[in-house]
C-alpha cells in the first residue's frame, strides 16, 4: 500500500495540480488530505479539483476550515488575528453552503495501516488539536504526553509548513510539509508512505502561478504570489518565529 500525504494547500491550486500530476505517476493507492485546503487564493476551484479525484481520498480538517465555518456560520473567527480575517471571509464568501457540509464531515484524525509503517494516524497540527504548533526543535518532554497517547507507530502532520522527521518518546513523527505555502524551498512539499517514507519536493511554474494567483480578487493576492510562492520565508526564520 501506497499513500501520498498532502497538507497544507492553501487554496493555491497550481501546485496542487503538479502534486497530484506527480502523485499519478507514482500509482498510489490513496491520498490523504491533511487540512488547511483553504483559506487562500483559488478555494472554491481547489475544493472541487479535490472532489473530483480518480482514485481514493481521505479528508481531515484544519484549523483553516475551522475558521472558514466560522466565517460562513457568521461568527467572528477568534483564534484568527485581527489582521487575517479578512482572507477568512473572502473565502468563506467563495464557497457555498455545500461546500461547507463537506467540511463540517471531515474528521479531526485518520488512521490507515500500512504495511511496513504500521500504525498511521494523520492529523493536521496534533492528535488533540488542530491548532498547536512544534516543529523538530520543540523539546521532547513537552510532547511526550501528546505522542504517547496517540495509540500509533508513525503520526504525519502538517502546520507548520516545514517538513522533518524526529521520534518522540516510542513514536516517530514526520511532518508533510505544505504543498501551497512552503517554508524553505519554493516548490510544493509533500509525503509518500509505504513502505518507508519519502519526503517530497516538486517543482512547478511558480511565475506562472504567481500571475494566476494575482489575477484573483483575494485581498492578499500579491503577498501570496510574492512571498508563499516566488520567495518563501527561509525554515531558519520560522524556526525562530514559531520558538518564540
Amino acid at each position: 500500500m501506497r499513500v501520498a500525504a498532502v497538507c497544507d494547500i492553501h487554496a493555491n491550486l497550481p501546485a496542487l495540480e503538479a502534486v497530484l500530476e506527480e502523485i499519478r505517476r507514482e500509482a498510489v493507492d490513496c491520498i490523504v488530505i491533511g487540512g488547511d485546503v483553504v483559506p487562500g487564493p483559488m478555494p472554491r476551484q481547489t475544493l472541487e479539483r479535490l472532489l473530483d479525484l480518480a482514485l481514493p481520498a481521505r479528508f481531515l480538517f484544519g484549523n483553516g476550515e475551522t475558521a472558514v465555518l466560522e466565517s460562513m456560520a457568521g461568527r467572528e473567527p477568534a483564534a484568527v488575528p485581527a489582521a487575517y480575517r479578512p482572507m477568512i471571509h473572502w473565502t468563506a464568501r467563495q464557497l457555498r453552503a455545500e461546500d461547507g457540509a463537506t467540511m463540517r464531515a471531515w474528521p479531526a484524525t485518520v488512521r490507515l495501516e500500512i504495511p511496513a509503517l504500521g500504525r498511521v494516524l494523520f492529523c493536521h497540527a496534533t492528535p488533540r488539536d488542530d491548532n498547536e504548533i512544534f516543529t523538530r526543535l520543540t523539546p521532547e518532554e513537552r510532547l511526550l504526553p501528546i505522542f504517547d497517547d496517540a495509540a500509533a507507530d508513525l503520526v504525519v502532520c502538517g502546520h507548520t509548513h516545514m517538513q522533518f522527521d524526529r521520534r518522540i518518546g516510542r513514536t516517530r513523527v514526520v511532518n508533510a510539509g505544505s504543498a501551497g505555502m512552503p517554508f524553505g524551498a519554493p516548490g510544493a512539499d509533500w509525503l509518500l508512505l509505504g513502505p518507508d517514507v519519502q519526503f517530497r519536493h516538486t517543482s512547478y511554474d511558480l511565475e506562472s502561478a504567481a500571475a494566476r494567483i494575482r489575477a484573483t480578487d483575494y485581498p492578499q493576492a500579491e503577498d501570496f504570489a510574492a512571498h508563499s510562492v516566488l520567495a518563501p520565508p527561509a525554515e531558519q526564520q520560522m524556526l525562530e518565529l514559531y520558538s518564540r
